[in-house]
Protein backbone atom coordinates (compact mmCIF):
# COMPACT_ATOMS: atom_id res chain seq x y z
CA UNK A 1 0.00 0.00 0.00
CA UNK A 2 3.10 2.24 0.50
CA UNK A 3 7.03 2.65 0.33
CA UNK A 4 8.83 2.90 3.12
CA UNK A 5 12.86 2.88 3.53
CA UNK A 6 12.80 1.55 -0.39
CA UNK A 7 10.33 -1.64 0.19
CA UNK A 8 7.00 -1.98 -0.21
CA UNK A 9 4.71 -2.49 3.30
CA UNK A 10 1.16 -1.75 4.89
CA UNK A 11 0.07 -0.48 8.52
CA UNK A 12 -3.03 -2.41 8.59
CA UNK A 13 -6.50 -2.87 10.88
CA UNK A 14 -9.67 -4.44 10.33
CA UNK A 15 -12.94 -2.75 11.13
CA UNK A 16 -16.00 -4.96 11.38
CA UNK A 17 -19.75 -3.30 11.60
CA UNK A 18 -23.34 -5.58 12.34
CA UNK A 19 -25.99 -3.68 13.20
CA UNK A 20 -25.00 -0.42 15.60
CA UNK A 21 -21.98 -1.86 17.03
CA UNK A 22 -18.73 -1.05 15.42
CA UNK A 23 -15.20 -2.35 16.17
CA UNK A 24 -11.61 -1.94 15.04
CA UNK A 25 -8.89 -3.97 15.73
CA UNK A 26 -5.34 -2.57 15.95
CA UNK A 27 -3.08 -1.01 13.62
CA UNK A 28 -0.19 -3.95 13.29
CA UNK A 29 2.95 -1.73 11.79
CA UNK A 30 4.94 -2.63 8.83
CA UNK A 31 3.25 -6.05 8.61
CA UNK A 32 2.33 -7.34 4.94
CA UNK A 33 1.15 -10.41 6.61
CA UNK A 34 -0.51 -9.29 9.77
CA UNK A 35 -2.28 -11.79 12.48
CA UNK A 36 -4.85 -9.98 14.45
CA UNK A 37 -6.29 -13.15 16.56
CA UNK A 38 -8.89 -11.08 18.47
CA UNK A 39 -12.55 -12.07 19.01
CA UNK A 40 -15.94 -10.17 19.11
CA UNK A 41 -19.83 -10.84 19.22
CA UNK A 42 -22.65 -9.82 18.25
CA UNK A 43 -25.89 -9.65 19.36
CA UNK A 44 -27.88 -11.42 16.70
CA UNK A 45 -31.75 -9.39 15.75
CA UNK A 46 -32.18 -10.81 12.79
CA UNK A 47 -31.06 -13.85 10.32
CA UNK A 48 -31.37 -11.57 6.90
CA UNK A 49 -28.78 -9.09 8.15
CA UNK A 50 -24.95 -8.84 7.06
CA UNK A 51 -21.90 -8.99 9.00
CA UNK A 52 -19.28 -6.56 7.17
CA UNK A 53 -15.49 -6.60 7.69
CA UNK A 54 -13.37 -4.40 5.95
CA UNK A 55 -9.56 -3.89 6.10
CA UNK A 56 -7.66 -0.63 5.87
CA UNK A 57 -4.09 0.86 5.64
CA UNK A 58 -3.38 3.47 8.43
CA UNK A 59 -1.92 6.59 6.95
CA UNK A 60 -2.15 8.46 10.10
CA UNK A 61 1.29 7.37 11.08
CA UNK A 62 3.72 8.73 8.54
CA UNK A 63 3.91 12.22 7.38
CA UNK A 64 0.88 13.35 5.07
CA UNK A 65 0.59 11.50 1.73
CA UNK A 66 -0.42 12.24 -1.74
CA UNK A 67 -3.84 11.28 -0.28
CA UNK A 68 -4.40 13.84 2.06
CA UNK A 69 -3.36 11.30 4.77
CA UNK A 70 -6.41 9.25 3.91
CA UNK A 71 -7.05 5.87 5.36
CA UNK A 72 -6.71 3.42 2.07
CA UNK A 73 -9.25 0.42 1.41
CA UNK A 74 -7.52 -2.41 0.51
CA UNK A 75 -10.81 -4.37 0.77
CA UNK A 76 -14.19 -5.34 2.68
CA UNK A 77 -16.13 -8.93 3.29
CA UNK A 78 -19.65 -9.41 3.29
CA UNK A 79 -21.09 -12.06 4.97
CA UNK A 80 -25.00 -12.94 5.42
CA UNK A 81 -26.20 -14.11 8.47
CA UNK A 82 -29.21 -16.30 6.91
CA UNK A 83 -26.34 -18.53 4.71
CA UNK A 84 -24.59 -19.59 8.31
CA UNK A 85 -25.84 -22.97 9.90
CA UNK A 86 -26.07 -22.72 13.49
CA UNK A 87 -23.60 -24.17 15.69
CA UNK A 88 -20.55 -24.73 12.69
CA UNK A 89 -17.65 -22.92 12.93
CA UNK A 90 -16.40 -21.61 9.39
CA UNK A 91 -12.93 -20.71 8.44
CA UNK A 92 -12.50 -19.71 5.06
CA UNK A 93 -9.99 -17.24 3.31
CA UNK A 94 -11.88 -14.24 1.38
CA UNK A 95 -10.43 -12.81 -1.52
CA UNK A 96 -9.92 -8.77 -0.90
CA UNK A 97 -11.06 -7.51 -4.40
CA UNK A 98 -11.37 -4.07 -4.91
CA UNK A 99 -12.53 -1.66 -7.66
CA UNK A 100 -9.39 0.17 -9.17
CA UNK A 101 -10.12 2.87 -12.29
CA UNK A 102 -7.84 0.21 -13.74
CA UNK A 103 -10.54 -2.60 -13.09
CA UNK A 104 -10.73 -5.11 -10.51
CA UNK A 105 -7.75 -5.95 -8.29
CA UNK A 106 -7.08 -8.59 -5.41
CA UNK A 107 -5.51 -6.94 -2.69
CA UNK A 108 -4.97 -9.84 -0.26
CA UNK A 109 -6.93 -12.55 1.36
CA UNK A 110 -8.90 -12.16 4.98
CA UNK A 111 -9.14 -15.22 7.29
CA UNK A 112 -11.98 -15.48 9.09
CA UNK A 113 -13.65 -17.87 12.28
CA UNK A 114 -17.17 -17.30 12.25
CA UNK A 115 -19.68 -19.08 14.67
CA UNK A 116 -23.57 -18.86 14.50
CA UNK A 117 -25.04 -19.47 17.82
CA UNK A 118 -28.77 -19.76 17.93
CA UNK A 119 -30.45 -20.26 21.80
CA UNK A 120 -34.48 -20.36 20.64
CA UNK A 121 -34.73 -22.45 17.18
CA UNK A 122 -37.91 -21.85 17.66
CA UNK A 123 -37.49 -18.02 17.87
CA UNK A 124 -35.24 -18.03 14.66
CA UNK A 125 -38.11 -19.42 12.74
CA UNK A 126 -40.79 -17.17 13.98
CA UNK A 127 -38.27 -14.38 12.45
CA UNK A 128 -38.73 -15.30 8.88
CA UNK A 129 -42.32 -14.79 9.41
CA UNK A 130 -42.02 -11.52 10.41
CA UNK A 131 -41.80 -8.30 7.71
CA UNK A 132 -38.16 -7.15 7.02
CA UNK A 133 -38.72 -3.85 8.51
CA UNK A 134 -40.80 -2.32 11.51
CA UNK A 135 -44.16 -1.80 10.60
CA UNK A 136 -44.10 2.13 10.25
CA UNK A 137 -42.01 1.49 6.79
CA UNK A 138 -44.66 -0.14 5.06
CA UNK A 139 -47.45 2.05 6.47
CA UNK A 140 -46.06 4.94 5.88
CA UNK A 141 -43.18 4.39 3.17
CA UNK A 142 -39.97 6.82 2.54
CA UNK A 143 -40.13 8.50 -1.12
CA UNK A 144 -36.40 7.54 -2.69
CA UNK A 145 -35.35 11.26 -2.34
CA UNK A 146 -36.00 10.76 1.79
CA UNK A 147 -34.01 7.34 1.62
CA UNK A 148 -31.02 9.03 0.02
CA UNK A 149 -31.63 12.05 2.45
CA UNK A 150 -31.60 9.67 5.62
CA UNK A 151 -28.78 7.42 4.27
CA UNK A 152 -26.91 10.78 3.59
CA UNK A 153 -27.28 11.87 7.55
CA UNK A 154 -26.87 9.17 9.06
CA UNK A 155 -23.45 8.89 7.79
CA UNK A 156 -22.63 11.94 9.36
CA UNK A 157 -24.09 11.02 12.27
CA UNK A 158 -22.10 7.57 12.59
CA UNK A 159 -19.00 9.33 11.53
CA UNK A 160 -19.19 12.14 13.90
CA UNK A 161 -19.53 9.47 16.46
CA UNK A 162 -16.76 7.33 15.60
CA UNK A 163 -14.79 10.15 14.94
CA UNK A 164 -14.49 11.11 18.93
CA UNK A 165 -13.20 7.41 19.89
CA UNK A 166 -9.93 6.28 20.71
CA UNK A 167 -8.60 5.65 18.39
CA UNK A 168 -11.07 7.27 16.16
CA UNK A 169 -12.42 5.82 12.50
CA UNK A 170 -11.99 8.15 10.11
CA UNK A 171 -15.02 9.40 7.45
CA UNK A 172 -13.69 7.92 4.45
CA UNK A 173 -13.96 4.31 6.29
CA UNK A 174 -17.30 4.81 7.48
CA UNK A 175 -18.20 6.01 4.00
CA UNK A 176 -16.76 2.57 2.15
CA UNK A 177 -18.04 0.49 5.10
CA UNK A 178 -21.96 1.70 4.66
CA UNK A 179 -22.14 1.75 0.97
CA UNK A 180 -22.04 5.61 0.77
CA UNK A 181 -22.53 5.82 -2.99
CA UNK A 182 -24.23 3.06 -3.79
CA UNK A 183 -27.08 5.55 -5.18
CA UNK A 184 -24.85 7.03 -7.94
CA UNK A 185 -25.07 6.09 -11.80
CA UNK A 186 -22.97 3.60 -13.13
CA UNK A 187 -23.11 2.24 -16.46
CA UNK A 188 -21.77 -0.95 -14.59
CA UNK A 189 -24.22 -1.53 -12.18
CA UNK A 190 -26.89 -0.78 -14.66
CA UNK A 191 -25.77 -3.57 -16.77
CA UNK A 192 -25.43 -5.58 -14.09
CA UNK A 193 -28.81 -5.32 -12.51
CA UNK A 194 -30.24 -6.20 -16.01
CA UNK A 195 -28.07 -9.24 -16.24
CA UNK A 196 -29.66 -9.95 -13.35
CA UNK A 197 -33.26 -9.16 -13.84
CA UNK A 198 -32.19 -11.92 -16.99
CA UNK A 199 -31.29 -14.39 -14.75
CA UNK A 200 -34.62 -14.32 -12.94
CA UNK A 201 -36.45 -14.38 -15.17
CA UNK A 202 -34.33 -17.42 -17.77
CA UNK A 203 -36.32 -19.66 -15.88
CA UNK A 204 -39.86 -17.93 -17.46
CA UNK A 205 -37.72 -18.41 -20.47
CA UNK A 206 -36.77 -21.60 -20.57
CA UNK A 207 -40.37 -22.74 -19.99
CA UNK A 208 -41.64 -20.59 -22.80
CA UNK A 209 -38.83 -22.24 -25.15
CA UNK A 210 -39.67 -25.79 -24.07
CA UNK A 211 -43.35 -25.35 -24.53
CA UNK A 212 -42.65 -23.70 -27.98
CA UNK A 213 -41.22 -27.38 -28.43
CA UNK A 214 -43.97 -28.98 -27.61
CA UNK A 215 -46.17 -26.71 -29.91
CA UNK A 216 -43.89 -27.60 -32.71
CA UNK A 217 -43.81 -31.24 -32.08
CA UNK A 218 -40.01 -31.13 -31.94
CA UNK A 219 -40.48 -34.38 -30.16
CA UNK A 220 -43.56 -36.28 -30.80
CA UNK A 221 -43.18 -38.96 -27.98
CA UNK A 222 -42.74 -35.54 -25.62
CA UNK A 223 -45.58 -33.51 -27.09
CA UNK A 224 -48.11 -37.16 -26.75
CA UNK A 225 -46.84 -37.14 -22.92
CA UNK A 226 -47.59 -33.45 -22.26
CA UNK A 227 -51.38 -34.09 -24.04
CA UNK A 228 -51.86 -36.68 -21.51
CA UNK A 229 -50.54 -34.45 -18.67
CA UNK A 230 -52.75 -31.52 -19.12
CA UNK A 231 -55.85 -33.37 -19.90
CA UNK A 232 -55.58 -34.79 -16.76
CA UNK A 233 -54.82 -31.24 -15.20
CA UNK A 234 -57.76 -29.83 -17.28
CA UNK A 235 -60.31 -32.51 -16.08
CA UNK A 236 -59.05 -32.67 -12.83
CA UNK A 237 -57.94 -28.77 -12.03
CA UNK A 238 -57.80 -29.80 -7.99
CA UNK A 239 -54.56 -31.31 -8.89
CA UNK A 240 -52.96 -28.56 -10.47
CA UNK A 241 -51.53 -26.73 -7.40
CA UNK A 242 -50.61 -29.77 -5.70
CA UNK A 243 -48.68 -31.07 -8.47
CA UNK A 244 -46.84 -27.47 -8.58
CA UNK A 245 -45.98 -27.38 -5.12
CA UNK A 246 -44.37 -31.17 -5.45
CA UNK A 247 -42.35 -30.47 -8.29
CA UNK A 248 -40.69 -26.95 -6.51
CA UNK A 249 -40.33 -29.79 -3.31
CA UNK A 250 -38.31 -32.14 -5.69
CA UNK A 251 -36.51 -28.76 -7.26
CA UNK A 252 -35.37 -28.00 -3.83
CA UNK A 253 -34.55 -31.65 -2.46
CA UNK A 254 -32.37 -32.00 -5.94
CA UNK A 255 -30.17 -28.68 -5.62
CA UNK A 256 -29.61 -29.75 -1.94
CA UNK A 257 -26.51 -31.47 -3.07
CA UNK A 258 -25.60 -28.50 -5.06
CA UNK A 259 -25.99 -26.16 -1.89
CA UNK A 260 -22.83 -23.79 -1.03
CA UNK A 261 -20.78 -25.23 1.35
CA UNK A 262 -19.29 -21.87 2.88
CA UNK A 263 -20.68 -18.43 3.03
CA UNK A 264 -20.65 -16.71 -0.35
CA UNK A 265 -18.88 -13.27 -1.11
CA UNK A 266 -18.31 -11.32 -3.62
CA UNK A 267 -19.26 -12.35 -7.21
CA UNK A 268 -17.40 -10.55 -9.95
CA UNK A 269 -19.00 -12.00 -13.10
CA UNK A 270 -22.44 -10.93 -11.41
CA UNK A 271 -21.18 -7.12 -10.59
CA UNK A 272 -19.53 -7.19 -14.52
CA UNK A 273 -16.78 -6.13 -13.09
CA UNK A 274 -14.40 -8.49 -15.07
CA UNK A 275 -15.23 -7.07 -18.39
CA UNK A 276 -16.42 -3.53 -17.75
CA UNK A 277 -14.76 -0.84 -19.92
CA UNK A 278 -11.76 1.35 -18.87
CA UNK A 279 -13.74 4.43 -20.06
CA UNK A 280 -16.72 3.58 -17.43
CA UNK A 281 -14.86 2.94 -14.63
CA UNK A 282 -13.47 6.25 -15.36
CA UNK A 283 -16.97 7.55 -15.36
CA UNK A 284 -17.76 5.35 -12.06
CA UNK A 285 -15.22 6.98 -10.30
CA UNK A 286 -15.54 10.50 -10.87
CA UNK A 287 -16.43 13.14 -8.54
CA UNK A 288 -19.80 14.55 -8.05
CA UNK A 289 -20.71 16.12 -9.99
CA UNK A 290 -17.90 15.87 -12.03
CA UNK A 291 -14.26 17.21 -12.52
CA UNK A 292 -13.81 16.06 -16.22
CA UNK A 293 -13.20 17.93 -19.01
CA UNK A 294 -16.42 19.67 -21.28
CA UNK A 295 -15.58 17.26 -23.83
CA UNK A 296 -15.29 14.08 -21.90
CA UNK A 297 -18.64 14.81 -20.63
CA UNK A 298 -20.58 15.69 -23.51
CA UNK A 299 -19.06 12.28 -24.75
CA UNK A 300 -20.86 10.53 -21.79
CA UNK A 301 -23.68 12.06 -21.88
CA UNK A 302 -24.22 11.55 -25.64
CA UNK A 303 -23.73 7.48 -24.52
CA UNK A 304 -26.03 7.87 -21.94
CA UNK A 305 -28.90 9.32 -23.98
CA UNK A 306 -28.17 6.59 -26.49
CA UNK A 307 -28.61 3.72 -23.41
CA UNK A 308 -31.30 5.72 -22.22
CA UNK A 309 -33.13 5.98 -25.68
CA UNK A 310 -33.18 2.25 -25.80
CA UNK A 311 -34.62 1.75 -22.85
CA UNK A 312 -37.00 4.81 -23.30
CA UNK A 313 -38.37 2.83 -26.61
CA UNK A 314 -38.65 -0.84 -24.64
CA UNK A 315 -40.89 1.20 -22.16
CA UNK A 316 -42.92 3.14 -24.68
CA UNK A 317 -43.60 -0.10 -26.49
CA UNK A 318 -44.50 -1.79 -23.24
CA UNK A 319 -47.39 1.47 -21.92
CA UNK A 320 -48.67 0.89 -25.83
CA UNK A 321 -49.52 -2.29 -25.31
CA UNK A 322 -51.05 -1.61 -22.06
CA UNK A 323 -52.85 1.85 -23.26
CA UNK A 324 -54.33 -0.79 -26.23
CA UNK A 325 -56.21 -3.05 -23.87
CA UNK A 326 -57.41 -0.49 -21.49
CA UNK A 327 -58.81 1.41 -25.17
CA UNK A 328 -60.58 -1.52 -25.96
CA UNK A 329 -63.62 -0.66 -23.52
CA UNK A 330 -63.25 3.32 -23.60
CA UNK A 331 -65.28 3.79 -27.37
CA UNK A 332 -61.86 5.12 -28.54
CA UNK A 333 -62.17 3.49 -31.70
CA UNK A 334 -65.99 2.91 -31.92
CA UNK A 335 -65.66 0.04 -33.92
CA UNK A 336 -62.92 -1.79 -32.22
CA UNK A 337 -65.06 -1.50 -28.92
CA UNK A 338 -68.22 -2.87 -30.42
CA UNK A 339 -66.27 -5.52 -32.00
CA UNK A 340 -64.39 -6.22 -28.31
CA UNK A 341 -68.11 -6.13 -26.17
CA UNK A 342 -69.90 -8.13 -28.68
CA UNK A 343 -66.83 -10.97 -27.92
CA UNK A 344 -67.23 -10.39 -24.51
CA UNK A 345 -70.90 -10.82 -24.51
CA UNK A 346 -70.65 -14.47 -26.82
CA UNK A 347 -67.62 -15.96 -24.86
CA UNK A 348 -69.95 -14.86 -21.39
CA UNK A 349 -72.86 -17.26 -22.70
CA UNK A 350 -70.51 -19.61 -24.49
CA UNK A 351 -68.72 -20.35 -21.13
CA UNK A 352 -71.76 -20.13 -18.92
CA UNK A 353 -73.09 -23.29 -20.53
CA UNK A 354 -70.14 -25.17 -20.98
CA UNK A 355 -68.27 -26.80 -18.52
CA UNK A 356 -64.37 -25.18 -17.68
CA UNK A 357 -63.11 -28.30 -18.17
CA UNK A 358 -64.30 -28.85 -21.45
CA UNK A 359 -62.97 -25.05 -22.56
CA UNK A 360 -59.51 -25.60 -21.21
CA UNK A 361 -59.05 -28.91 -22.86
CA UNK A 362 -60.02 -27.39 -26.40
CA UNK A 363 -57.65 -24.14 -25.41
CA UNK A 364 -54.88 -26.32 -24.66
CA UNK A 365 -55.20 -29.32 -27.46
CA UNK A 366 -55.37 -25.87 -29.68
CA UNK A 367 -52.33 -24.12 -28.78
CA UNK A 368 -50.60 -27.24 -29.13
CA UNK A 369 -51.93 -28.33 -32.20
CA UNK A 370 -49.93 -30.20 -35.16
CA UNK A 371 -47.41 -27.82 -37.55
CA UNK A 372 -49.55 -29.11 -40.60
CA UNK A 373 -53.07 -27.25 -39.05
CA UNK A 374 -50.85 -23.85 -38.12
CA UNK A 375 -50.30 -20.59 -40.33
CA UNK A 376 -47.33 -18.74 -40.59
CA UNK A 377 -49.62 -15.30 -39.90
CA UNK A 378 -51.20 -14.63 -36.02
Amino acid sequence: MKTRDGRGTSDTYCVAKYGHKWVRTRTLVDNLSPKYNEQYTWEVFDPATVLTVGVFDNSQLGEKGSNGNKDLKIGKVRIRISTLEAGRVYTHSYPLLVLHPTGVKKMGELHLAIRFTCISFVNMLYQYSRPLLPKMHYVRPFSVMQLDMLRHQAVNIVAARLGRAEPPLRKEVIEYMSDVDSHLWSMRKSKANFFRLMTVFSGLFAIGKWFGDICMWKNPITTVLVHVLFLMLACLPELILPTVFLYMFLIGVWNFRYRPRYPPHMNTKVSQAEAVHPDELDEEFDTFPTSKSPELVRMRYDRLRSVAGRIQTVIGDIATQGERFQALLSWRDPRATAIFITFCLIAAIVLFVTPFQVIAALAGFYAMRHPRFRYRLP
